[in-house]
């Protein structure tokens, strides 16, 4: 099967995403026809997709929408950039070139093999754990509660575009409003963690292709380093337990109460 890669970044991603893009090449078991680096016009990410052959999308041609039109935020936290991202996830179906596209977040670094079809079935990368209220929103917009085999919030996933399409349309006809305004609009705006991209599609595709669905634990490791301070050795240490390693910022989220 062959598949396109989406990777939404911003400058603060900048360490961690040229890595990013090497392990899709070296560690996707898919043929790759593009691999899309979704930005604001950033010309020094413009410059590295120049560098390692990508295609520059600027955000403000996937959705009718800018992130200033999002606003999810609390005199504690922001996270109107973190939901806005999630929606160009979903909404780069419409330039991808492939009827199949992987998402990788742009902190996170694959170092073994993977695979996303095989055996006739969709692979999906699970962890054990997620945040309660992406349920309650899934249920919103469904109006039907999540299986919740195992959790599928793991930085990365590939979309089936004829499937992305059918849930947009259950979603826009249950709500009478477009796919994004009603994701928008079912998240409660006083809880940090109100939408998974991620959890609502793969929840979507178990229930209605259980059949069609293999789970595989993701087996990620959060690190507050950087890709590059890892050496070979370690990194093959590290690939000995784990499928990828995530260099989260967490800090970038949370705002001065003061402000």
């Amino acid at each position: 099967m062959k598949i396109d890669v989406v990777i939404p970044a911003i400058d603060k991603d900048l360490g961690t995403l040229p890595h990013a893009i090497d392990s899709v090449r070296k560690h996707v078991a898919h043929p790759i026809g593009r691999i899309y680096v979704v930005a604001p016009g950033s010309e020094a990410i413009k410059a590295l997709c120049k560098r390692k052959g990508c295609t520059f999308v600027h955000e403000r041609t996937v959705l009718p929408l800018s992130k200033k039109q999002i606003v999810y935020r609390s005199k504690r936290w922001e996270r109107s950039g973190w939901l806005y991202q999630q929606l160009l996830k979903l909404a780069s179906s419409s330039f991808v070139g492939q009827r199949h596209y992987l998402v990788l977040d742009a902190d996170t670094v694959l170092i073994r093999s993977h695979r996303f079809f095989a055996n006739g079935k969709y692979v999906f990368y699970c962890r054990g754990w997620s945040q309660p209220e992406y349920f309650v929103t899934y249920r919103k917009l469904l109006g039907k509660k999540a299986i919740r085999p195992r959790s599928f919030v793991t930085h990365y996933m590939m979309f089936d575009k004829t499937r992305l399409s059918a849930l947009k349309r259950t979603i826009e006809a249950r709500h009478g409003t477009r796919w994004y305004k009603a994701i928008i609009g079912s998240i409660n705006r006083a809880k940090q963690y109100g939408f998974s991209e991620y959890e609502t599609y793969g929840n979507y595709m178990y229930s209605v292709s259980p059949g069609k669905v293999s789970l595989r634990s993701a087996q990620n490791k959060s690190l507050h380093s950087s890709p590059s301070k890892l050496t070979p050795a370690k990194r093959q240490n590290l690939a000995r337990r784990f499928r990828s390693l995530s260099f989260h910022k967490r800090r970038v989220y949370v705002r001065s109460v003061s402000k």
